[in-house]
Protein backbone atom coordinates (compact mmCIF):
# COMPACT_ATOMS: atom_id res chain seq x y z
CA UNK A 1 0.00 0.00 0.00
CA UNK A 2 1.12 3.52 -0.80
CA UNK A 3 0.22 6.59 1.23
CA UNK A 4 -0.64 10.20 0.46
CA UNK A 5 -0.91 13.35 2.56
CA UNK A 6 -4.47 14.18 3.65
CA UNK A 7 -4.28 17.94 3.26
CA UNK A 8 -3.68 20.08 6.30
CA UNK A 9 -4.49 17.21 8.68
CA UNK A 10 -0.89 16.11 8.17
CA UNK A 11 -2.05 12.47 8.17
CA UNK A 12 -0.38 10.09 5.72
CA UNK A 13 -3.29 7.90 4.63
CA UNK A 14 -3.55 4.82 2.46
CA UNK A 15 -4.33 5.50 -1.19
CA UNK A 16 -7.17 2.99 -0.98
CA UNK A 17 -9.05 3.25 2.29
CA UNK A 18 -12.40 1.95 3.53
CA UNK A 19 -15.88 3.43 3.49
CA UNK A 20 -18.27 1.71 5.89
CA UNK A 21 -21.79 2.55 4.70
CA UNK A 22 -22.46 -1.17 4.10
CA UNK A 23 -19.86 -2.77 6.40
CA UNK A 24 -21.51 -5.43 8.54
CA UNK A 25 -24.49 -5.78 6.23
CA UNK A 26 -25.58 -4.68 2.80
CA UNK A 27 -28.00 -1.80 2.35
CA UNK A 28 -31.22 -2.60 4.16
CA UNK A 29 -29.88 -5.72 5.89
CA UNK A 30 -29.25 -6.01 9.66
CA UNK A 31 -25.82 -5.08 10.98
CA UNK A 32 -23.54 -8.05 11.67
CA UNK A 33 -20.68 -7.43 14.12
CA UNK A 34 -18.79 -10.57 13.11
CA UNK A 35 -18.79 -9.57 9.44
CA UNK A 36 -17.81 -6.02 10.32
CA UNK A 37 -14.89 -7.15 12.48
CA UNK A 38 -13.61 -9.42 9.72
CA UNK A 39 -13.81 -6.70 7.06
CA UNK A 40 -12.16 -4.02 9.21
CA UNK A 41 -9.37 -6.30 10.43
CA UNK A 42 -8.66 -7.41 6.86
CA UNK A 43 -8.50 -3.78 5.76
CA UNK A 44 -5.90 -2.97 8.39
CA UNK A 45 -3.98 -6.14 7.54
CA UNK A 46 -3.83 -4.90 3.93
CA UNK A 47 -2.25 -1.61 5.01
CA UNK A 48 -5.41 0.50 5.08
CA UNK A 49 -5.05 3.14 7.79
CA UNK A 50 -8.02 5.43 7.11
CA UNK A 51 -11.61 4.34 7.74
CA UNK A 52 -14.64 6.50 7.05
CA UNK A 53 -17.90 6.00 8.93
CA UNK A 54 -20.90 8.07 10.08
CA UNK A 55 -23.26 8.26 13.01
CA UNK A 56 -26.20 7.28 10.78
CA UNK A 57 -24.60 4.13 9.40
CA UNK A 58 -26.63 1.41 11.11
CA UNK A 59 -27.61 3.92 13.83
CA UNK A 60 -24.15 4.13 15.37
CA UNK A 61 -23.28 0.43 15.03
CA UNK A 62 -20.77 1.19 12.28
CA UNK A 63 -18.95 3.77 14.40
CA UNK A 64 -18.82 1.35 17.32
CA UNK A 65 -17.54 -1.52 15.19
CA UNK A 66 -14.82 0.54 13.51
CA UNK A 67 -13.55 1.88 16.82
CA UNK A 68 -13.77 -1.48 18.56
CA UNK A 69 -11.40 -3.02 16.02
CA UNK A 70 -9.10 -0.02 15.67
CA UNK A 71 -8.82 0.46 19.44
CA UNK A 72 -7.65 -3.14 19.76
CA UNK A 73 -4.97 -2.92 17.06
CA UNK A 74 -1.41 -1.63 17.55
CA UNK A 75 -1.28 0.16 14.18
CA UNK A 76 -2.13 3.84 13.87
CA UNK A 77 -5.45 3.95 12.02
CA UNK A 78 -7.33 7.20 11.48
CA UNK A 79 -11.10 7.21 11.92
CA UNK A 80 -13.26 9.75 10.15
CA UNK A 81 -16.92 10.05 11.00
CA UNK A 82 -19.75 12.38 10.03
CA UNK A 83 -22.64 14.21 11.61
CA UNK A 84 -25.77 16.08 10.63
CA UNK A 85 -27.83 13.52 8.74
CA UNK A 86 -29.79 12.66 11.87
CA UNK A 87 -31.50 16.05 11.59
CA UNK A 88 -35.11 15.44 10.59
CA UNK A 89 -36.43 17.03 8.54
CA UNK A 90 -33.01 17.48 6.99
CA UNK A 91 -33.13 21.25 6.54
CA UNK A 92 -30.58 24.01 7.15
CA UNK A 93 -32.51 25.34 10.14
CA UNK A 94 -31.86 22.08 11.97
CA UNK A 95 -28.13 22.69 11.92
CA UNK A 96 -27.29 24.49 15.16
CA UNK A 97 -24.08 24.64 17.20
CA UNK A 98 -25.79 22.89 20.12
CA UNK A 99 -27.15 20.07 17.98
CA UNK A 100 -23.88 19.44 16.16
CA UNK A 101 -21.95 19.48 19.43
CA UNK A 102 -24.35 16.88 20.79
CA UNK A 103 -23.76 14.67 17.76
CA UNK A 104 -19.98 14.88 18.19
CA UNK A 105 -20.30 13.89 21.84
CA UNK A 106 -22.58 11.00 20.89
CA UNK A 107 -20.02 9.76 18.36
CA UNK A 108 -17.32 9.91 21.01
CA UNK A 109 -19.47 7.71 23.23
CA UNK A 110 -20.17 5.30 20.37
CA UNK A 111 -16.46 4.95 19.70
CA UNK A 112 -15.32 5.05 23.33
CA UNK A 113 -12.77 7.70 22.44
CA UNK A 114 -11.74 11.07 23.83
CA UNK A 115 -11.17 12.69 20.43
CA UNK A 116 -12.20 12.20 16.81
CA UNK A 117 -9.47 12.23 14.14
CA UNK A 118 -11.75 13.81 11.53
CA UNK A 119 -15.38 14.92 11.89
CA UNK A 120 -17.24 15.84 8.71
CA UNK A 121 -20.50 17.62 8.07
CA UNK A 122 -22.59 14.98 6.33
CA UNK A 123 -23.88 16.48 3.08
CA UNK A 124 -25.80 19.37 4.64
CA UNK A 125 -28.12 21.64 2.65
CA UNK A 126 -26.27 24.26 0.62
CA UNK A 127 -27.41 27.07 2.92
CA UNK A 128 -25.37 25.63 5.79
CA UNK A 129 -22.13 26.52 3.99
CA UNK A 130 -23.10 30.19 4.27
CA UNK A 131 -23.22 30.12 8.09
CA UNK A 132 -19.87 30.87 9.76
CA UNK A 133 -21.19 29.93 13.21
CA UNK A 134 -21.45 26.30 12.12
CA UNK A 135 -17.77 26.14 11.21
CA UNK A 136 -16.81 28.12 14.32
CA UNK A 137 -18.50 25.38 16.35
CA UNK A 138 -15.94 22.88 15.14
CA UNK A 139 -13.09 25.27 15.81
CA UNK A 140 -14.23 25.35 19.45
CA UNK A 141 -14.56 21.57 19.55
CA UNK A 142 -10.96 21.32 18.36
CA UNK A 143 -9.84 23.74 21.08
CA UNK A 144 -11.62 21.50 23.59
CA UNK A 145 -9.76 18.45 22.30
CA UNK A 146 -12.90 16.66 21.15
CA UNK A 147 -11.85 16.65 17.49
CA UNK A 148 -8.48 16.85 15.73
CA UNK A 149 -9.75 18.02 12.35
CA UNK A 150 -12.93 19.12 10.61
CA UNK A 151 -14.06 18.41 7.05
CA UNK A 152 -17.15 18.28 4.89
CA UNK A 153 -18.85 15.67 2.78
CA UNK A 154 -20.58 17.38 -0.13
CA UNK A 155 -22.98 16.63 -2.92
CA UNK A 156 -21.97 19.44 -5.27
CA UNK A 157 -18.75 21.04 -6.43
CA UNK A 158 -20.12 24.50 -5.58
CA UNK A 159 -20.56 23.36 -1.95
CA UNK A 160 -16.96 22.16 -1.85
CA UNK A 161 -15.76 25.52 -3.10
CA UNK A 162 -17.78 27.35 -0.47
CA UNK A 163 -16.60 25.08 2.35
CA UNK A 164 -12.92 25.50 1.54
CA UNK A 165 -13.14 29.23 2.23
CA UNK A 166 -13.35 28.38 5.96
CA UNK A 167 -9.76 27.97 7.19
CA UNK A 168 -10.55 25.06 9.51
CA UNK A 169 -11.94 22.86 6.71
CA UNK A 170 -9.14 20.34 6.29
CA UNK A 171 -10.82 17.85 3.94
CA UNK A 172 -13.57 17.55 1.37
CA UNK A 173 -15.26 14.25 0.65
CA UNK A 174 -16.86 14.20 -2.80
CA UNK A 175 -18.18 11.74 -5.35
CA UNK A 176 -15.50 11.22 -7.98
CA UNK A 177 -15.46 8.35 -10.42
CA UNK A 178 -15.56 7.49 -14.13
CA UNK A 179 -19.17 8.72 -14.19
CA UNK A 180 -18.41 12.00 -12.36
CA UNK A 181 -15.53 13.97 -13.86
CA UNK A 182 -16.52 17.50 -12.90
CA UNK A 183 -14.55 17.64 -9.59
CA UNK A 184 -11.30 17.33 -11.57
CA UNK A 185 -11.87 20.75 -13.05
CA UNK A 186 -11.71 23.88 -10.86
CA UNK A 187 -12.28 22.11 -7.53
CA UNK A 188 -9.11 20.02 -7.60
CA UNK A 189 -6.93 23.04 -8.32
CA UNK A 190 -8.58 25.06 -5.56
CA UNK A 191 -8.16 22.22 -3.07
CA UNK A 192 -4.43 22.17 -3.76
CA UNK A 193 -4.25 25.94 -3.18
CA UNK A 194 -6.07 25.52 0.14
CA UNK A 195 -4.06 22.43 1.19
CA UNK A 196 -7.36 20.62 1.50
CA UNK A 197 -7.40 16.83 1.45
CA UNK A 198 -9.67 15.17 -1.11
CA UNK A 199 -11.52 12.00 -0.12
CA UNK A 200 -13.06 10.37 -3.20
CA UNK A 201 -16.21 8.45 -2.37
CA UNK A 202 -18.57 6.22 -4.42
CA UNK A 203 -15.72 5.24 -6.78
CA UNK A 204 -17.73 2.33 -8.17
CA UNK A 205 -21.00 4.25 -8.69
CA UNK A 206 -23.01 2.07 -6.28
CA UNK A 207 -21.66 -1.06 -7.96
CA UNK A 208 -22.32 -0.11 -11.59
CA UNK A 209 -18.59 0.24 -12.23
CA UNK A 210 -17.91 -3.28 -11.02
CA UNK A 211 -19.14 -4.36 -14.46
CA UNK A 212 -21.15 -7.16 -12.85
CA UNK A 213 -24.63 -5.71 -13.27
CA UNK A 214 -27.17 -6.19 -16.06
CA UNK A 215 -30.74 -5.17 -16.86
CA UNK A 216 -31.86 -8.22 -14.89
CA UNK A 217 -30.02 -7.23 -11.70
CA UNK A 218 -32.47 -6.65 -8.85
CA UNK A 219 -32.11 -5.02 -5.44
CA UNK A 220 -33.91 -5.54 -2.14
CA UNK A 221 -36.73 -3.21 -1.09
CA UNK A 222 -34.53 -1.51 1.55
CA UNK A 223 -31.58 -1.05 -0.84
CA UNK A 224 -31.19 2.58 -1.95
CA UNK A 225 -30.41 1.31 -5.45
CA UNK A 226 -34.03 0.23 -5.57
CA UNK A 227 -35.86 3.12 -3.87
CA UNK A 228 -33.68 6.21 -4.41
CA UNK A 229 -32.99 6.27 -8.15
CA UNK A 230 -34.87 9.54 -8.52
CA UNK A 231 -33.87 11.00 -5.16
CA UNK A 232 -36.92 9.84 -3.25
CA UNK A 233 -35.02 9.55 0.06
CA UNK A 234 -31.87 11.67 -0.40
CA UNK A 235 -29.82 13.23 -3.18
CA UNK A 236 -30.15 10.93 -6.18
CA UNK A 237 -26.50 11.56 -6.97
CA UNK A 238 -25.63 9.10 -4.19
CA UNK A 239 -27.33 6.28 -6.14
CA UNK A 240 -25.46 5.15 -9.28
CA UNK A 241 -23.83 8.62 -9.14
CA UNK A 242 -27.12 10.03 -10.42
CA UNK A 243 -26.85 8.14 -13.72
CA UNK A 244 -29.87 6.38 -15.21
CA UNK A 245 -29.31 2.66 -14.64
CA UNK A 246 -29.69 1.50 -18.24
CA UNK A 247 -27.63 4.40 -19.57
CA UNK A 248 -24.97 3.48 -17.02
CA UNK A 249 -24.93 -0.08 -18.34
CA UNK A 250 -24.23 1.22 -21.85
CA UNK A 251 -21.33 3.32 -20.55
CA UNK A 252 -19.99 0.32 -18.62
CA UNK A 253 -20.05 -1.81 -21.76
CA UNK A 254 -17.92 0.81 -23.51
CA UNK A 255 -15.54 0.99 -20.56
CA UNK A 256 -15.08 -2.78 -20.58
CA UNK A 257 -13.89 -2.53 -24.18
CA UNK A 258 -11.40 0.14 -23.12
CA UNK A 259 -10.04 -2.03 -20.30
CA UNK A 260 -9.82 -5.60 -21.58
CA UNK A 261 -7.90 -8.27 -19.72
CA UNK A 262 -8.04 -10.26 -16.53
CA UNK A 263 -8.50 -7.41 -14.07
CA UNK A 264 -12.14 -6.57 -13.32
CA UNK A 265 -13.49 -3.17 -14.29
CA UNK A 266 -13.76 -2.27 -10.58
CA UNK A 267 -9.98 -2.40 -10.22
CA UNK A 268 -9.46 -0.12 -13.19
CA UNK A 269 -12.13 2.25 -11.88
CA UNK A 270 -10.31 2.61 -8.56
CA UNK A 271 -6.93 2.92 -10.27
CA UNK A 272 -8.41 5.64 -12.50
CA UNK A 273 -9.26 7.72 -9.43
CA UNK A 274 -5.71 7.36 -8.15
CA UNK A 275 -4.32 8.71 -11.42
CA UNK A 276 -5.23 12.15 -10.07
CA UNK A 277 -2.47 13.22 -7.64
CA UNK A 278 -4.80 15.74 -6.00
CA UNK A 279 -6.85 12.88 -4.55
CA UNK A 280 -5.64 11.96 -1.08
CA UNK A 281 -7.53 8.68 -0.78
CA UNK A 282 -10.39 6.74 -2.33
CA UNK A 283 -12.88 5.00 -0.03
CA UNK A 284 -14.72 2.12 -1.71
CA UNK A 285 -17.11 0.26 0.54
CA UNK A 286 -17.14 -3.45 1.22
CA UNK A 287 -19.69 -5.94 2.48
CA UNK A 288 -17.33 -8.93 2.36
CA UNK A 289 -13.64 -9.60 2.92
CA UNK A 290 -13.01 -10.47 -0.73
CA UNK A 291 -13.97 -6.94 -1.77
CA UNK A 292 -11.39 -5.45 0.59
CA UNK A 293 -8.70 -7.60 -0.95
CA UNK A 294 -9.63 -6.76 -4.55
CA UNK A 295 -10.06 -3.05 -3.83
CA UNK A 296 -6.69 -2.73 -2.15
CA UNK A 297 -4.98 -4.59 -5.01
CA UNK A 298 -6.24 -1.93 -7.41
CA UNK A 299 -3.64 0.47 -6.02
CA UNK A 300 -0.93 -1.93 -7.19
CA UNK A 301 -1.99 -1.86 -10.84
CA UNK A 302 0.27 -0.08 -13.34
CA UNK A 303 -0.61 3.49 -14.22
CA UNK A 304 -3.29 3.85 -16.86
CA UNK A 305 -2.11 4.96 -20.28
CA UNK A 306 -2.84 8.33 -21.79
CA UNK A 307 -5.05 6.59 -24.35
CA UNK A 308 -7.07 4.90 -21.61
CA UNK A 309 -7.54 8.16 -19.72
CA UNK A 310 -8.68 9.82 -22.94
CA UNK A 311 -11.12 7.00 -23.64
CA UNK A 312 -12.75 7.42 -20.22
CA UNK A 313 -13.19 11.12 -21.02
CA UNK A 314 -14.77 10.30 -24.39
CA UNK A 315 -17.19 7.79 -22.89
CA UNK A 316 -18.17 10.28 -20.21
CA UNK A 317 -18.86 12.98 -22.78
CA UNK A 318 -20.84 10.65 -25.04
CA UNK A 319 -23.03 8.93 -22.46
CA UNK A 320 -23.00 10.80 -19.18
CA UNK A 321 -22.00 14.45 -19.30
CA UNK A 322 -25.38 15.82 -20.49
CA UNK A 323 -27.13 14.10 -17.58
CA UNK A 324 -24.77 14.70 -14.66
CA UNK A 325 -22.24 17.45 -15.29
CA UNK A 326 -24.36 20.47 -14.43
CA UNK A 327 -26.25 18.85 -11.54
CA UNK A 328 -23.38 18.13 -9.18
Amino acid sequence: MKYRKLGKTGFDVSEVSLGTWQVGGRWGEPFNDKTADSIINTAIDRGINFIDTADVYSAGDSEAAVARVVNARPEEVFIATKCGRQISPHVAEGYTPAQLTAYVEESLRNMKRDTIDLIQLHCPPTEVYKRPEIFETFARLKEQGKIRNMGVSVERVEEAMMAMEYPNVATVQIIFNMFRLKPAEAFFARAVEKDCGIIARVPLASGLLTGKMSKETSFGPEDHRNFNRNGEAFDKGETFSGVDFELGLKAVAALKEAFPGQEPLAAHAIRWVLMFPEVSTVIPGASKVEQIESNSRAAELPALSGAQMQRVQEIYEKYLKPQVHNQW
